[in-house]
């Protein structure tokens, strides 16, 4: 891969992993919720799962989409409901202390490496890499687009969870919570938007 080639593969991950989408709205919300530290294991998560996903895709497995047309559909439809799930489970999450807290978790890693697979942003970035920089499409530019992706995709995702451990403190309101947690959940469903036009 040249410098060229590179540099705007970073510019790339760098622009669709640092703005809004499924995966920063879940974070934030997280981030204020859990914290930090407790959401770290979602951000790695979303890392890695962002570059199982490229792999797989840019290995073959987007042959299997344009082959069977209606899995796309199926994809689509199981996305659209686990993400309106998710907005619920947002909208109704529990204060960040005291014993409402307990019952609450934030997202294993398995469980946001796995969201990637039914996160429309996600699959939207993972084949615009692949078909925009993967050269000939074989394995070592697979990779290579793959760990881009992670070395630039952590630290901007991490940014969001960062923001929302800093506005922990000021969210302890149970009253601006409640407005924070479900103006989250409504930014989780508007990012769906683009997924129903399709």
């Amino acid at each position: 891969m040249s410098l060229d080639v590179l540099l705007a593969l970073m510019g790339f991950a760098f622009v669709t992993s640092v703005t809004p989408g499924p995966n920063n709205m879940m974070l934030l919300a997280s981030g204020v919720n859990f914290g930090l530290r407790r959401t770290a294991p979602h951000i790695v998560g979303i890392s890695l799962g962002q570059a199982v996903l490229i792999t797989l895709l840019g290995l073959g497995l987007s042959g299997l989409f344009h082959a069977v047309p209606q899995a796309m559909t199926v994809l689509k439809v199981v996305s659209v409901v686990y993400m309106v799930w998710l907005a619920w489970k947002i909208a109704h999450a529990s204060a960040p202390k005291g014993r409402a807290a307990e019952g609450g978790k934030p997202f294993s890693f398995l469980q946001a490496a796995a969201f990637q697979w039914v996160n429309p942003k996600a699959w939207a970035m993972a084949l615009g890499s692949i078909s925009a920089y993967a050269g000939n499409g074989g394995m070592g530019s697979v990779l290579s687009v793959a760990v881009v992706f992670v070395v630039v995709n952590m630290p901007s995702v991490t940014l969001w969870a960062a923001m929302g451990g800093a506005l922990r403190q000021w969210l302890q309101s149970p009253a601006r919570l409640r407005v924070f947690n479900w103006t989250m959940a409504a930014l989780l469903l508007v990012s769906l938007v683009p997924v129903l036009r399709l």
